[in-house]
């Protein structure tokens, strides 16, 4: 510049660039009449029916600042953000997932055949009792809770997280009333109908199904849940179909996410899709789907893959592994028998 022009700055003529530069930032200057302590700016109060003391202008304006960026915040969340936040919050609960399993406590050790295992005997026990056997069925209640409290997950945060499957589970049994009618017994004046002890029972089933899968896979990753399928001589192309979905359903969702962000940035004001654009959202997401998945099984393919994963991190059962699906499986005898 100075070999141009012979100085090292532009000389500021009042017009151009440089005026409306100058004028743009009065006007969206955050404290258009702070100055420093020795300046010699006559600039005038912007308000001066406003008297502020020096010391207190920066701190309410910062108060204003963070006002109105927390209200922004809110709007966002309460509108169109929220909307698209969805597929956000799915991607999340699918990482916190696994966060979940990749906790350092006991039961996370647990050799994943033997939580499978344990899992299948629950389901299958649970399953077995009579559809009037309330009482019984109720005791079996105490390995979910029992593994609530030793692999310290929030019973509160797996029930909001459950909160779409379990009302559908309930409703199996909703018109278990209306076609068995026989009264059975008496809650103090109240009728108790044979339809009304099995619409009960049927729901604490289902609840007791969807805990125990969610326990299961909260405490052991999918990879260890899939080379325990394969220890049970599952074949491997099943195996591999639940590996693959599993973990490139974030693949899609995170393609999903950035589809839903981009249209919201070119529709501020529009709350949601519209739905003339769903038809061309799918055709994209499934034309994205489809080169990333070649591209997944191009590079599966460099990395010699044959057909079927194989889980580097194998583990023999141990004695406490063994002695751990002892004492559930007795326990769940034990609880058959005397029920």
């Amino acid at each position: 510049m100075e070999r141009l022009t012979g100085s090292t700055e532009l000389e500021n003529d009042g017009t151009g660039a440089h005026a409306a530069a100058e004028n743009i930032q009065e006007k969206t200057a955050l404290l258009p009449d702070y100055g420093f302590k020795n300046s010699d700016s006559t600039l005038e109060p912007a308000f001066p029916e406003l008297q502020v003391p020096q010391p207190f202008s920066l701190s309410v304006s910062a108060h204003a600042m963070h006002f109105d960026f927390s209200k922004r915040k809110k709007r966002e969340q309460h509108g169109t953000g929220e909307k698209m936040n969805k597929l956000g919050n799915a991607l999340y609960e699918i990482h916190h997932m696994d966060m979940l399993a990749a906790k350092d406590q006991w039961v996370n050790k647990i050799h994943p055949l033997v939580k499978l295992i344990l899992t299948i005997a629950f389901l299958t026990v649970t399953m077995s009792f009579p559809k009037y056997d309330l009482t019984g069925l109720l005791r079996m209640g105490i390995y979910p809770i029992v593994l609530f409290i030793v692999g310290e997950i929030s019973f509160r945060d797996s029930i909001h997280r459950l909160r779409i499957v379990l009302p559908l589970i309930c409703f199996v049994g909703l018109f278990n009333p209306i076609f068995d009618r026989q009264v059975i017994g008496h809650i103090g004046t109240a009728p108790l109908t044979a339809g009304m002890l099995s619409m009960v029972t049927l729901m604490i089933k289902g609840i007791y199904s969807v805990l125990a899968a969610y326990l299961l896979i909260a405490t052991t990753s999918i990879e260890k849940i899939c080379y325990a399928l394969r220890l049970l001589h599952i074949p491997a192309i099943l195996v591999t179909q639940v590996l693959l979905t599993y973990r490139y359903v974030t693949v899609l969702l995170e393609e999903a996410n950035r589809m839903t962000q981009a249209y919201s940035l070119r529709a501020p004001n529009q709350k949601g899709v519209h739905f003339k654009v769903w038809g061309t959202l799918a055709g994209q997401l499934l034309l994205r789907s489809m080169d990333r998945a070649n591209e997944v099984y191009e590079s599966m393919t460099l990395r010699g893959y044959q057909g079927e994963f194989y889980y580097t991190a194998k583990e023999p059962c141990k004695a406490k592994d063994w002695l751990y699906m002892g004492v559930w499986l007795v326990l769940f005898a034990v609880l058959k028998v005397t029920g």
